[in-house]
């Protein structure tokens, strides 16, 4: 039988994705939102930089992250890859009806690697879709994969419904095994039970379980389970740095990468990790990790941490590691380095989700938690069928949240934030 700490936290756990699965098909709408009986028509066209205020009202009615105009001119005017190509970008597009602009999706370019071939790349982001007008999601979606000169199309925070949109356009999942699961070490096991007690227990059964029994729980399991990262000093020094003191010794890192082998890889010289890391006005907190060894930089972790504004949980997340020569011990140190980055700062929890499984079998070493998003929320489609078909084995991939959107766009105050 399971010990009786196992059973009070998978209670727990299970409690936390059936509230999170629920706030995400609840959020932004309300009793006004329900579909009215009279037709609803709206006119699709391009997105322009003018219709930045219509579009941030309507993310904020829809209960999505604040954005701004600083960050949009990053995404369509400072962008590398906008940068480096021949014609103006694509902002994406809005449905327009007489209420005004009643649905939006963005679209970002971005520039990859796979072997000698640099590839133009765009990624879905910011989809929000008045409730009355959702039967048009896909006329949103379709111009998406309709983009002349684009080699790869990616949708890397699709929900269930974009998803199977998605999959009419021929997209497909990633084929890295266990993408769509989260691994996860609860860092502050009191802070963590108060958030589950007060935030998600507060009606029903399961509220009278108090919060000390559920952090007494999970201090015991962590410590009988030995659930955290660790390993012996290896020689190796980790310093930690701001993004905007990203180096030339990244380039060089980068470099060695795209030598190794043959695999899609977003690109990461120093200005794009800049660039895609310093956002305005996101409420993140984001850090880089820098492993050396004789003066020589082996790998980098960055952690991106935020205040989830509807539980309270802080969380810290692996945004982005790269290794070379996909060192394990490089990869251990860092990980280590990024828990205890992670638990000094504050965060409830340290989250990692994608990467090759390597770097996935690490920390399963050291026992995480889990949770299973509904359904794996990336996909891609390349432009030509060659492309595809190299892209459907597993060892073609190194996806993780520095891909796409997942970790690109600006986290403002939540719109629910914003209310009194």
């Amino acid at each position: 039988m399971r010990p009786i700490e196992y059973r009070i936290i998978t209670a727990a756990l299970a409690r936390i994705r059936t509230h999170r699965r629920t706030a995400d098909t609840t959020r932004g709408r309300s009793d006004s939102d329900a579909p009215s009986d009279r037709p609803r028509t709206a006119r699709r066209r391009a997105a322009q930089f003018s219709d930045f205020g219509a579009v941030a009202a309507l993310k904020r009615r829809q209960g999505l992250s604040l954005d701004s105009l600083a960050n949009w001119q990053r995404l369509w005017q400072s962008n590398p890859a906008v940068i480096a190509g021949s014609k103006a970008p694509c902002l994406g597009w809005v449905l327009e009806s007489e209420d005004g602009i009643v649905g939006y999706l963005g679209s970002v370019p971005l520039l990859y690697q796979f072997g000698d071939r640099t590839l133009s790349a765009v990624t879905t982001t910011s989809l929000a879709v008045e409730p009355t007008y959702r039967t048009l999601t896909a006329s949103l979606i379709s111009p998406f994969f309709h983009q002349k000169d684009v080699d790869l199309y990616l949708a890397t925070s699709a929900t269930e419904v974009v998803g199977s949109i998605t999959r009419a356009f021929k997209g497909e999942f990633v084929p890295q095994r266990e993408y769509g699961t989260v691994l996860f070490w609860v860092l502050d096991p009191v802070r963590f039970a108060s958030v589950v007690q007060k935030r998600i227990w507060a009606h029903g059964a399961l509220g009278e379980i108090s919060e000390k029994v559920v952090s007494m729980a999970l201090r015991g399991d962590i410590g009988l389970r030995r659930r955290w990262p660790r390993c012996p000093t290896n020689g190796l020094q980790v310093t930690n740095i701001h993004v905007r003191d990203i180096g030339q010794e990244f380039e060089g890192l980068w470099l060695q990468k795209l030598a190794e082998r043959k695999r899609l890889l977003a690109f990461r010289t120093p200005a794009v990790l800049r660039w895609h890391f310093d956002i305005p006005e996101d409420r993140r907190t984001t850090r880089v990790l820098c492993c050396h060894s004789g003066g020589r930089l082996l790998g980098y972790a960055i952690i991106q941490s935020e205040a989830e504004g509807d539980t309270g949980l802080q969380r810290s997340i692996l945004a982005d590691m790269l290794l070379e020569n996909d060192d394990p011990r490089v990869a251990t140190r860092l990980l280590v380095e990024a828990y205890e980055y992670a638990k000094g700062i504050g965060s409830h929890i340290l989250e990692v989700f994608g990467f090759p499984q390597f770097i996935r079998d690490i920390c399963l070493g050291w026992k995480p938690y889990s949770r299973e998003y509904p359904a794996c929320p990336f996909l891609y489609k390349a432009s030509d069928q060659a492309l595809h078909a190299e892209l459907a084995y597993e060892n073609a991939w190194y996806a993780c949240p520095y891909d796409g959107d997942t970790t690109l766009i600006a986290r403002g105050a939540d719109a629910a934030d914003t209310r009194h």
